[in-house]
């Protein structure tokens, strides 16, 4: 196949990206559409030049991503507005990280130390958010609790939990809340967000 030529210049059909980035052909459309990835139109057909794969694949790489990561995130990112986010963690660090993360692919992120001011963010009028990451084990209002109280205020807010151990009872709990996902510390960047796009769904027609 094509895709073995050592050659700067060798051109792959849109079968052999498939076959080179294992996405589907809807993923590669939608990196398409996002000009995630380089193509060129050839009358009714696409083709993409290897190096220029090769010197985008090494670009996700670096910053920890997949092409299929790019793509899950791509239909959030693709929606008419920013995705808003609020972030709940009492330890300060966990909201930098989550905040910096969600940041690479343009999400509007706001952070709460706390329940309570969480809860008040999201009565507040500054704007519906879209997704709450939020920890279980917090001094004060735990997330169980937190949980249940956003949901008399928005009962259809997707909700990611983020917990020590998978298997703790308070994760089963939530899960039977139906939140939407968790992530285990410590969790890494294409993680948090593919757990994030899977929770937002895909854009609006």
């Amino acid at each position: 196949m094509s895709l073995h030529l050592p050659s700067d210049e060798v051109f792959l059909t849109t079968e052999e990206v498939l076959e080179y980035l294992q996405v589907n052909l809807r993923t590669v459309y939608r990196l398409i559409k996002a000009g995630k990835i380089p193509a060129v139109r050839v009358g009714r057909q696409w083709r993409f030049r290897k190096r220029d794969i090769d010197a985008w694949l090494e670009t996700q790489r670096s910053r920890g991503m997949t092409p299929a990561v790019v793509a899950a995130v791509d239909t959030v990112v693709g929606r008419h507005e920013r995705p808003r986010v609020l972030v709940v963690d009492d330890e300060a660090s966990i909201r930098e990280l989550l905040s910096k993360t969600l940041a690479l692919v343009d999400y509007h992120v706001d952070t709460a130390p706390d329940g309570p001011t969480a809860l008040d963010r999201l009565r507040g009028s500054a704007g519906t958010f879209h997704l709450l990451i939020a920890d279980l084990k917090m001094p004060g209002m735990d997330g169980l609790t937190l949980i249940r109280q956003v949901r008399q205020i928005n009962a259809d807010i997707p909700i990611i939990i983020i917990t020590g151990f998978s298997t703790e009872s308070s994760a089963i709990e939530a899960v039977n809340l139906g939140v939407a996902g968790y992530l285990t510390k410590p969790f890494r960047v294409p993680q948090v967000l593919a757990a994030a796009a899977k929770a937002l769904g895909p854009s609006p027609a």
